[in-house]
């Protein structure tokens, strides 16, 4: 008996040392890192691109969510394409304590980008390559938001300040990457004033 038991642990023995490093291979293929993080998306999930299409036609909000990352990185490579700004950055969005979503220096100032998109259901097409929307101004979640005097509520609002120009993506005006500018100061404002309006109007082409 105790030979068999004896057997038995040093076939467990070898069972481990076979199975382990499959484990880990199989482990590994769940973990962004290593040769993983260098693999394009859809060999690295397993997917087809008419697979990726499919989920994100049946999720909009998840279709909206990458879009306004892809908006993101697309108006990023064009800053720094552009040759006019320097220090383009791409904040973290974990990091509350960034206000916006990009920066760049411009003639030795940073200016904070908001990034943008319009709402599917405000998007008008008017004919002869005109087109209307609306696009909200404010924050993905509620969080407390401290007044010039003091005054603390909890809001989506963003406060005037928080951002200096806010970049409108219109890739839903016809298909096309491109973007509308404003300045902060130029937005319209909320009932109080110290913050800009939750939704703001835009059209194509620009007047």
């Amino acid at each position: 008996m105790g030979g068999r038991g004896l057997g038995r642990r040093a076939r467990l023995r070898r069972l481990r040392r076979v199975e382990r490093p499959s484990l880990a291979r199989s482990r590994g293929r769940h973990r962004v890192g290593g040769e993983l993080a260098h693999t394009l998306i859809l060999k690295r999930w397993e997917i087809t691109e008419a697979e990726l299409t499919q989920v994100l036609d049946d999720n909009p909000s998840l279709r909206g969510m990458m879009m306004g990352y892809v908006g993101e990185q697309k108006v990023t490579a064009w800053f720094k394409k552009s040759g006019r700004v320097s220090n383009v950055t791409k904040y973290d969005d974990h990091d509350r304590s960034k206000k916006g979503d990009i920066s760049f220096t411009y003639r030795g100032h940073e200016v904070r980008v908001e990034v943008k998109g319009l709402q599917t259901n405000t998007i008008g097409d008017l004919g002869k390559g005109k087109w209307k929307g609306a696009f909200q101004c404010d924050a993905s979640d509620k969080r407390p938001v401290k007044f010039p005097d003091g005054h603390l509520i909890q809001t989506t609002c963003l406060l005037v300040g928080e951002f200096d120009l806010v970049a409108v993506n219109l890739f839903g005006f016809g298909g096309e990457w491109r973007y509308a500018f404003a300045l902060n100061s130029e937005l319209p404002r909320s009932n109080r004033r110290s913050t800009p309006s939750t939704s703001a109007s835009d059209s194509w082409p620009r007047r």
